[in-house]
């Protein structure tokens, strides 16, 4: 690895690790379409008040281990390579630490039929097949607010209370999860989701599953959600 600044001279083994599994999900994210270039950012919880983040302008194919930033609670960088910033979406990951003290990992993406539901206005299609309820949960969609402001951060409070899918409208996607493989299902789980249903609809009028079914659905969905809340105070440690 590349030299540290010097506030954060020593780098942990489990942090190294870390650093490793956050490059494996942005390449995952790069690699199947779910952001271009250099957008999207990652970030996970290091201890109670310090973080992981991807770094603003890299190439996410290109991201390394190194590359990767430490803020504090604050958002001010810890340690981190000389010439890098954090991502402008700093104050979005924050707000949902400040928020969600049980969550590891903050995922910010642009899946593309996702964000195609946003822009056209359709609801996220949550009746059509069984996964969306059973994966998903709910899934909020909140206004639109300009990237890499404080009025973005604010967009997702209200949301991220009870939800841990947030699709932001005309412009991504918000998930978050006790680690960061959670992260990365739901983003794969919502664009899969989004993409099925504009394929059904492109070859005729999709049908919602009916009440009945929906209303097993949710119930299963209560059920394992109760065994995830209770493991929550783990997250951090099992990232």
């Amino acid at each position: 690895m590349r030299m540290l600044m010097p506030s954060h001279d020593v780098v942990r083994d489990d942090e190294i690790s870390l650093r490793n599994r956050m490059v494996r999900i942005m390449q995952q994210v790069a690699t199947q379409g779910l952001a271009r270039s250099s957008d999207g950012n990652l970030s996970a919880r290091l201890t109670s008040k310090r973080y992981l983040i991807t770094p603003s302008g890299i190439y996410k194919p290109d991201l390394e281990a190194d590359d990767l930033i430490v803020i504090d609670e604050n958002g001010q960088v810890v340690a981190g390579r000389p010439g890098l910033q954090p991502t402008s979406e700093i104050a979005l990951h924050l707000e949902v630490y400040q928020r969600r003290p049980e969550i590891g990992a903050v995922l910010h993406a642009h899946p593309p039929c996702a964000t195609a539901l946003t822009i056209v206005g359709i609801p996220f299609p949550m009746d059509f097949i069984p996964e969306a309820w059973l994966g998903l949960g709910e899934v909020v969609i909140a206004p639109y607010a300009t990237p890499g402001t404080r009025e973005l951060a604010l967009s997702v409070r209200e949301a991220i209370r009870h939800s841990n899918v947030v699709l932001l409208s005309h412009h991504g996607s918000l998930t978050i999860g006790r680690t960061l493989p959670e992260t990365l299902m739901l983003l794969e789980r919502v664009e899969h989701t989004a993409r099925t249903y504009l394929l059904a609809q492109a070859v005729g009028q999709p049908q919602p599953l009916p009440a009945e079914r929906l209303a097993e659905l949710r119930r299963l969905r209560e059920q394992t959600a109760a065994p995830e809340a209770a493991a929550g105070s783990s997250a951090s440690s099992n990232l």
